[in-house]
């Protein structure tokens, strides 16, 4: 006899958990089966743990900083192990939390590994689970790479298992989880080299963004290599080599990490099977309504292989939940203009298209505005890091359709713009915002 609930969930990560939480709250039975420890990716080995490692990577520059201001101080040293633990016991402190907000709302944690039976149906630990409703959150893992050796180095999961600080690092990869971790290495006091595959990190962020960020990743020290095509990584007596098929060769290292993208877990959903498609990659296939190919079976999040942020997940599940159960049937996330920020060294953050994009889709109704500026922080400082900014319009009204910012307080400024941006605001309605000054985010509303 199988257990019958309104609805399961597969995955109890951001997605999956504000799912299961919103549906219950409507009043229905909800299962939500994970093996692992709740709160997916950004809980235990993304957003949480890698801000706290960003935190402390600014503190390192602000002690770097700290004389031009007058201040006397010396970093004795700094503990990466006593740093893990205090940050490990931080990220089960909110496993707690997570298991407690499931309970509060009745939600049934199962702890397993699911499998789907057909559209109803799920199997986990050789019991049989039946809802009307069952949805795929089960998120995704980090790529390994199958280069040669390539099991000698780490993903971004494993720089959460390291006990100790690599004197000498590699960072394979040119995305956000490429750039935030060579950060973090690097401010902290490792050697670090980051290996791209063509010519810039970011590709797919504004251009201006992807420039400055490099200027201020080769500023901090962090040898850049373009246009290398890893071929193997080998243990030798003096550590780890990374060689190239071009010649590059690394050496010496203590840690190679690999951020080469990641994949959907869905190879063990049983999805063929219950014939729900996805595209080659293994990411589950919806429409705007979080439907899958199959009725009555949904997927949100990562597993979807759409705008992979852990609020962009949160916000699928709980409209999915509002959809089903409460009374809502046209409920569903807008995927535009959804703003994110690289916690780089200092941050970008955009929202919207950029420039390339509005002119391939708008033509020469395009006009950016672009500014490069010190922020006073740094103008008092020998370190110089300039900030950028730029606003992409269109039209006679020149309405924002991207807003693209690198300096610090971009992630933290760039909330608000973003709501801006989203209720149509045009390059008038920024001019005639009053400033506040001495600011980096008056810049936003004085570009000329």
């Amino acid at each position: 006899m199988a257990r019958q609930f309104d609805l399961i969930v597969l995955g109890g990560g951001s997605g999956g958990i504000a799912l299961a939480n919103r549906a219950a709250s409507h009043g229905v039975k909800v299962a939500l089966v994970e093996a692992g420890r709740l709160g997916g990716t950004c809980v235990n080995v993304g957003c949480v743990p890698k801000k706290i490692m960003w935190n402390t990577a600014s503190i390192a520059h602000v002690f770097h900083e700290a004389g031009d201001y007058g201040f006397t101080a010396r970093v004795e040293r700094f503990d990466w192990g006593a740093l893990k633990k205090s940050r490990d016991d931080y990220v089960a402190w909110l496993n707690g939390r997570y298991q407690a907000g499931l309970e509060k709302n009745r939600v049934d944690w199962i702890r397993g590994e699911g499998r789907l039976g057909g559209a109803n149906e799920v199997a986990v630990n050789g019991e049989r689970l039946q809802a009307a409703h069952v949805a795929i959150a089960t998120g995704g893992r980090p790529v390994v790479p199958a280069w040669k050796g390539a099991g000698l180095g780490i993903t971004s999961d494993g720089f959460f298992e390291l006990e100790r600080q690599p004197r000498r690092v590699a960072v394979v990869g040119a995305g956000y989880v490429a750039v935030e971790l060579a950060g973090v290495f690097r401010a902290l006091g490792s050697e670090v080299a980051l290996v791209l595959r063509k010519e810039s990190v970011l590709r797919s962020f504004d251009e201006m963004l992807q420039q400055a960020v490099m200027r201020e990743m080769a500023a901090d020290g962090i040898e850049i290599h373009t246009n290398a095509h890893v071929r193997e990584l080998a243990r030798a007596d003096a550590g780890l080599t990374l060689r190239c098929a071009e010649g590059l060769e690394i050496s010496g290292l203590d840690c190679v990490l690999w951020a080469v993208g990641r994949a959907p877990n869905t190879g063990a959903l049983g999805l063929p099977a219950a014939g729900v498609q996805t595209d080659e990659a293994g990411h589950v296939l919806t429409d705007e309504l979080q439907n899958t190919s199959i009725p009555g079976i949904y997927a949100v999040g990562d597993v979807t292989g759409r705008e992979a942020l852990t609020p962009v997940a949160i916000a699928a599940g709980r409209r999915l939940g509002d959809r089903l159960f409460g009374g809502q049937p046209d409920r569903k996330l807008e995927y535009a203009n959804i703003p994110t920020v690289i916690f780089s060294h200092p941050p970008l953050g955009t929202v919207g298209l950029t420039e390339a994009q509005a002119r391939s889709r708008y033509g020469d109704t395009v006009r950016a505005y672009r500014t490069e500026f010190t922020p006073l922080y740094y103008a008092f400082t020998r370190r110089k890091v300039k900030s950028a900014m730029k606003l992409v319009t269109v039209g006679d009204e020149q309405r924002i359709v991207g807003a693209h910012l690198f300096g610090p307080g971009s992630d933290e400024m760039l909330q608000g713009f973003a709501v801006a941006i989203r209720m149509g605001a045009s390059k008038r309605d920024f001019d005639d915002t009053v400033a506040i000054h001495p600011t980096s985010a008056e810049e936003l509303v004085t570009m000329r």
